[in-house]
């Protein structure tokens, strides 16, 4: 009898649910897809009742139900830090508490009263683990690795910041730890806040802005603010931030530090900010490596699987990659606190002797991992996709796959973007070619194109290329799989074009975008690095017959990949959330299941409108 373990994440931000079967997962979303609140934070009611869904199972069917943290443990470390930080933490501590308190303290009872009323099933029992166990078993216990070192770092857990484990079979053994309030991660989110951007969401902004200035501040970060050892252990001096005592980051010996002011949010990007995004990244990449080093040497293994938020630092990874720390690295797509879900519940499962039957496949090598692709989500037939299309009066051509493929092609081909919405939805923060927005990566113009008329974004945010996998080694400098987007590598030099000395001399900032590096300049940044996606047969097989269709069409097996939504909103959910964005943008072609949909035509559609006037900005 198969052995169903639910796993929950909540109450921070990003929630989720995952659904694992005798150890496999078969299930597992983002509430946000489904509440269309980004990062919702809130009980992840109808994430859980799509896990349920989709194995055809109902509440009293689950086994256990698995936490991805330990509340009691993390209330304790509230009350410290509060108390450590008396009296300027009282406003702090007077909005905080009182939850706590309230139920934040026993959130398994909470979980069960959640869940009581969901199907009318009885509730299993509640099991509590550690935040950052749940990381480290999301990272390894879904790898393609018999034994591994574990690497996870984040802002925190309970009491964890970072921490090394050593997996081997089912089992997980922790090997260090650094706790709270030192952090690599609450050190980057420092400095996002500083450069006017959201903590917890607009790290990946300040990496993306990383490569238009220059490490200046690098010694300033390392003489004030962290203490590195050779092992990759750190200390930061807490004078100069403010989290301990209040919603703030940083404060007054910040600003002092660095030359003034805090960023106002959408304020001009200056080229202040540009350098303390290279510093703080320059940082942490040195850091991660030091990390990884100290991993290799205490475990004796030749292969690391990465989870926690700073595994999401994806130039980190690239590193990582590029200098043989390793011989393989495998991070966790889901590597966030949503990702803790699936975790706890393979935690639990593994406890219980479920096998990795994955590894049976490849015997441990490297090769498969458990994650199905990351498309672990929900997926719409035709007939559903159909009968919401009909109901709007929505006109549409139904194709076969083929003809399908060959028609979106050709469009992107000619300069169009192209909302594809296929399949099961991803798990984790990045589209992996089922809820994507496409483009051609040779149209020097696409990037600024999709950035400021698709996804009303700032101009400097890079988009990712997704890879037919045999032809990645043409393209970037990468000789292992990067099947989730979490690798940064160079472009390869046979697509590289090297710009005037002239040209690159006067371009300063934001005005490195003009210049053209690579025939794909869509998705080359401005020091010649992508953020790539291997995509296999195995892995995503209709979107690499689109990807195998594209190089027919183009002798280009590369198309620009980025996810489907507008800025402020959570990725696509469903067919109506999929129409809706589409008819909100620019998007100029939709491939909606079977269904190819042209803006010309549709109901309100209107050929000169600006487009940015229906979108809220965040």
């Amino acid at each position: 009898m198969t052995e169903l373990i639910l796993g929950v994440s909540a109450f921070y931000h990003d929630s989720a649910a995952a659904l694992v079967a005798d150890g496999t997962p078969v299930a597992a979303a983002q509430e946000e897809r489904f509440s269309r609140r980004r990062h919702d934070g809130s009980f992840p009611v109808q994430a859980v009742e799509y896990c349920l869904r989709e194995a055809g199972a109902r509440l009293r069917d689950v086994s256990a139900i698995a936490y991805y943290e330990d509340p009691a443990l993390k209330f304790r470390r509230v009350l410290a830090t509060f108390a450590g930080s008396a009296p300027r933490a009282f406003p702090a501590f007077r909005d905080t508490v009182p939850s706590w308190l309230a139920w934040k303290r026993d959130i398994p009872r909470t979980i069960r009263e959640r869940l009581a009323g969901l199907d009318g099933g009885h509730v299993p029992e509640i099991r509590v683990r550690r935040h950052h166990e749940s990381h480290a078993a999301s990272a390894f216990l879904p790898s393609p690795y018999e034994s591994a070192a574990v690497l996870c770092v984040d802002g925190v857990g309970e009491w964890a910041t970072t921490t090394l484990w050593h997996g081997r079979g089912r089992t997980l053994e922790p090997l260090a730890e650094l706790r709270f309030p030192h952090s690599l991660g609450l050190l980057y989110s420092a400095f996002t806040y500083f450069c006017g951007f959201k903590v917890d969401s607009g790290e990946y902004k300040l990496m993306g802005l990383a490569p238009y200035g220059e490490p200046r501040y690098e010694s300033l970060i390392r003489e004030k603010l962290i203490d590195v050892k050779e092992d990759g252990s750190f200390r930061l001096d807490l004078r100069y931030f403010e989290y301990l005592r209040g919603r703030r980051m940083t404060g007054r010996a910040f600003e002092q530090l660095f030359g003034g002011p805090r960023r106002q949010p959408e304020g001009p990007l200056t080229a202040r900010e540009f350098d303390l995004a290279a510093s703080v990244q320059k940082v942490t990449e040195d850091v991660v490596l030091r990390l990884a080093r100290t991993a290799r040497e205490r475990t004796g293994e030749d292969r690391l699987c990465l989870a926690g938020g700073v595994a999401l630092n994806c130039v980190a990874n690239g590193r990582l990659v590029r200098e043989k720390v390793f011989d393989e690295v495998w991070v966790q797509p889901a590597a966030g606190d949503a990702g803790g879900a699936l975790g706890a519940a393979l935690a639990v499962a593994a406890e219980r002797g479920a096998p990795r039957e994955h590894l049976d496949v490849d015997g441990g090598g490297g090769g498969r991992d458990a994650m199905s692709g990351s498309l672990l989500g929900p997926e719409f037939d035709d007939e559903r996709i159909a009968a919401h299309l009909d109901g709007l009066g929505a006109p549409y051509r139904r194709l076969a796959p083929e003809e399908l493929d060959k028609e979106v092609a050709a469009a992107l081909a000619d300069g169009k973007v192209v909302g594809w919405f296929q399949g099961r939805m991803e798990f984790g923060p990045r589209a992996l070619g089922a809820r994507s927005i496409l483009g051609d990566p040779r149209n020097a113009d696409m990037q600024t194109t999709m950035n400021l008329k698709i996804k009303f974004r700032e101009s400097f945010r890079p988009f990712a290329p997704s890879v037919l996998a045999e032809d990645a080694g043409e393209y970037f400098d990468l000789d292992q799989p990067s099947p989730y987007m979490l690798i940064v590598a160079d472009v390869a030099e046979a697509q590289r074009i090297r710009p005037d000395a002239a040209e690159t001399d006067r371009a300063a900032g934001l005005d490195l975008l003009k210049v053209r590096r690579s025939t794909i300049p869509a998705v080359t940044h401005v020091d010649g690095s992508a953020r790539v996606q291997t995509v296999t047969a195995g892995n995503n097989p209709r979107y690499h017959r689109l990807l195998t269709a594209f190089k027919e069409a183009t002798g280009c097996p590369v198309v620009v990949n980025t996810s489907f939504n507008v800025r402020g909103e959570p990725i696509v959910g469903s067919p109506e959330d999929a129409y809706t964005c589409f008819m909100r943008t620019g998007i100029d072609v939709l491939a909606l299941g079977s269904f190819l949909l042209e803006k010309p035509g549709q109901p309100q559609w209107q050929e000169d409108r600006d487009w940015r006037q229906a979108i809220p900005m965040d």
